[in-house]
């Protein structure tokens, strides 16, 4: 049971698993079904079993962690899913339509050769063909982090909630910085139409860009999206379930400012995108336990390949209006 597992460093330093997934190991929460804790993870009852509040009206400060040797080990796991948090909740899942986990820095995805026409073949006569090869161009894997600095002196009567929100802040700028380079490969040799003035139309010409593939998602910088919304024919459109508004014509209008004023990218997310990483984010776990919080560090290896190149399509604005 949850209330007899040994915590200690080493749980984080198991190859190729997480924190988490070493606690499930030693308490499968598959065995609390039909239970009141079914509902929680196996970190989550850690929090349980040494009342740990991070959130609410009684919510823990900081230092409740510190209390005794076996909750200290549980607050890198706190930092890193705070931050994961803020992460997540970026357009990052919203524009990748696979997720590849590469151990080598350098990743060779496959390429589709599909140029052929799609159309009747006679008795007796060859089918067109669509072949796959290796990519010749690799892809090379960039780090993305961050060092904060927050000794526990100065951090340990701070609520958890509020320390929370200040880590899932963290979480979502880092998101923006790579999100950045998922936007650069969009455009990469990707033939833009032109507009000098934005106006409704140029986004329904966008739109008509797309042939047997759906422009799902419409990405857009702040200023730019906020020009979208204002347009006469958006007055009546609706937002999603996530808060998102909803074009006429369908599509999801994301705004990020990864994306540039002058560029208006619209994908077809379940084709367009590949996000690979070599790493989940990363935390140096021992400073964090032993409370040498002087410097924080997160970071994460990825990169990203455009599948193909078809669900892609571009607007540039040539000048402001």
């Amino acid at each position: 049971m949850y209330n007899d597992i040994k915590l200690e460093k080493g749980l984080y330093n198991l190859s190729g698993k997480s924190f988490t997934a070493a606690l499930e190991e030693l308490d499968p929460s598959s065995a609390y079904a039909g239970t009141p804790l079914e509902k929680l993870d196996a970190f989550e009852r850690q929090l349980k079993r040494f009342n740990i509040r991070i959130n609410g009206q009684d919510c823990d400060c900081v230092e409740k962690f510190f209390s005794t040797t076996e909750t200290a080990v549980l607050f890198p796991e706190f930092v890193t899913r705070c931050i994961r948090k803020g992460f997540d909740e970026t357009v990052l899942n919203t524009v990748c339509a696979a997720k590849t986990v590469c151990a080598s820095g350098q990743y060779l995805g496959c390429v589709l050769d599909d140029t052929e026409t799609y159309t009747t073949t006679d008795q007796a006569e060859t089918l067109p063909e669509a072949t796959v090869t290796e990519s010749t161009t690799a892809t090379v894997l960039e780090k993305f982090g961050r060092l904060i600095s927050a000794s526990y002196e100065a951090i340990r009567q701070q609520r958890l909630d509020v320390f929370g929100v200040m880590l899932r802040s963290v979480g979502a700028r880092l998101a923006v910085s790579v999100v950045k380079k998922a936007v650069a490969v969009l455009e990469a040799d990707t033939t833009p139409i032109t507009t000098s003035a934005l106006t409704y139309d140029d986004l329904a010409a966008l739109y008509g860009e797309f042939d047997c593939f759906d422009m799902t998602t419409v990405i857009a910088s702040p200023a730019v999206a906020s020009k979208i919304a204002a347009m006469d024919q958006l007055k009546e459109c609706s937002a999603n379930a996530d808060g998102k508004l909803i074009l006429p014509f369908g599509s999801e209008l994301v705004k990020t400012s990864a994306a540039d004023n002058d560029t208006i990218i619209g994908i077809d997310r379940n084709f367009a995108l590949e996000f690979i990483t070599s790493t989940d984010l990363i935390m140096e776990t021992d400073k964090l336990i032993d409370r040498q919080l002087d410097q924080m560090t997160v970071s994460i290896t990825c990169g990203f390949r455009k599948i193909t190149p078809d669900a892609v399509k571009v607007l540039t604005i040539t000048t402001g209006e």
